[in-house]
């Protein structure tokens, strides 16, 4: 071999060395480390997919809690039907991915199509045509997710906007047993005859459902957001009494303010906020079932507050069912343990814990003087600095300043348990946005 050809020879193999650490340096770069990549057999990425050409954080935007098998759906599921599910964004991004489940299923969940859209309107199963794209699952179109299990989409370009309403669509063709729901939504959303997943109009999509079905995340690349905060609770969080479709939950109203203190120029951090209560949850006791419908606090905590996109901070609002729902009076040194156990979970993973005291119930069919002392018992633990890193005061915010037994008239949603929309845009308020700083404290 000639002297020139040998420096011909040694430059191409330099060049193919560069090459090649380049492209593994993209690789390792471009993964925020918190999800395996979706990849298709051939070990490509999915044609939808929006790695490595966007930029930002993969945060939650939405989620809800599996919370049981929808009665009435044991034999048929949601077979030769499209599911609509509408839900409401906490911050924008770039770029989205969401995870369906089929944890109360009995059998395989075959989906054989499936979309994503920005909604037209508020209240419309209609979506803005230019918006509509398609998920894909692996790279290809359908998906059959085993009982008990679930699946993350990949990811689809697509501009998600904060606090926008946003459409997506499943289409099941044949029957999968039990369908996997959160019942009590607040949010309306529709079901179609026959596959409409691409459908834009929103005529086919006659029936309506206070529902969200399969649909249990909904993820983005945000450039809004560096982190996301997760408040796992019960009805009170639900929203049960708040205004239908109005968006008015008390970590709707809390994920408004944040995100208009940081515009106005305040320091704070850039977390969007994701909703994890179910109604009647309680910390220590699962509901019925195999696996539970209603799973406690300490049952669910890893899968829906540490199994949560890039969990900065977890809230908990949790408690007040433990001691409403028990038949014998509850103890309150074994719901602090399990709050405290909860808090250990947070704390091995990095997170920061911010709890609440528990709300007043006076008046309720529940109440009794007894449970109002266990009430003030854990509340007392609370406020001293002995469960949580930090402390919202709901109990303080809301209760009757003449009777600090009951919540405030206008507070009160008339049951004397569940806050008005007032009630829970107070709730919003009383949060202190400076405990969202910081991270988990150190273990001695």
């Amino acid at each position: 071999m000639t002297r020139g050809r040998g420096y011909a020879l040694l430059a191409a193999i330099v060049a193919a060395v560069v090459a090649l650490s380049a492209a593994i340096y993209v690789g390792v770069a471009t993964d925020d480390g918190t999800q395996t990549r979706n990849t298709r057999a051939d070990g490509r990425l999915p044609n939808n997919s929006a790695a490595p050409a966007s930029t930002g954080t993969w945060v939650g935007t939405w989620s809800t809690s599996p919370a049981g098998a929808e009665p009435g759906t044991e034999a048929t599921g949601m077979a030769d039907r499209s599911v609509r599910n509408v839900v409401h964004t906490s911050v924008g991004g770039t770029s989205a991915r969401v995870t369906l489940s089929n944890l109360y299923g009995q059998s395989p969940l075959s989906i054989t199509q499936a979309s994503i859209a920005v909604a037209a309107a508020a209240g419309t199963p209609a979506a803005l045509s230019d918006t509509m794209r398609q998920l894909t699952f692996n790279g290809g179109p359908t998906v059959v997710i085993p009982p008990g299990r679930q699946v993350m989409s990949d990811v689809v370009r697509v501009a998600i906007p904060h606090d926008a309403d946003i459409l997506i669509t499943t289409y099941t063709p044949t029957s999968s047993g039990p369908v996997t729901y959160h019942p009590h939504a607040r949010q309306t959303s529709y079901v179609a005859q026959g596959n409409q997943a691409q459908d834009t109009t929103g005529t086919p999509y006659t029936e309506q459902s206070r529902y969200w079905r399969y649909l249990t995340a909904l993820d983005v690349l945000s450039n809004e957001s560096d982190g996301t905060v997760v408040v796992l609770g019960d009805s009170l969080t639900d929203g049960i009494t708040s205004t239908a479709g109005a968006n008015r939950r008390w970590t709707d109203v809390l994920s408004q303010r944040l995100r208009a203190e940081i515009a106005a120029g305040r320091d704070l951090p850039r977390y969007s906020v994701v909703n994890q209560g179910i109604s009647g949850n309680r910390v220590l006791t699962d509901g019925l079932g195999r696996p539970a419908d209603n799973p406690s606090g300490l049952n669910r905590f890893g899968r829906d507050v540490l199994e949560r996109t890039n969990a900065k901070v977890v809230v908990i609002d949790l408690g007040v069912n433990d001691i409403l729902r028990n038949p014998r009076l509850a103890d309150p040194n074994a719901i602090l343990d399990g709050l405290r156990t909860m808090v250990g979970q947070a704390h091995a993973r990095g997170l920061k814990v911010v709890g609440a005291t528990l709300m007043p119930f006076y008046g309720h069919r529940g109440y009794t003087d007894p449970r109002e002392s266990v009430r003030q018992q854990i509340n007392a633990e609370i406020r001293a600095g002995r469960v949580f890193d930090a402390v919202a005061d709901f109990d303080k915010a809301l209760r009757d300043p003449y009777d600090p037994r009951r919540l405030r008239a206008d507070y009160d949603s008339g049951d004397h348990l569940h806050p008005s929309d007032a009630g829970y845009a107070r709730m919003a308020e009383e949060f202190d946005l400076e405990s969202l700083k910081g991270s988990a404290p150190a273990e001695l």
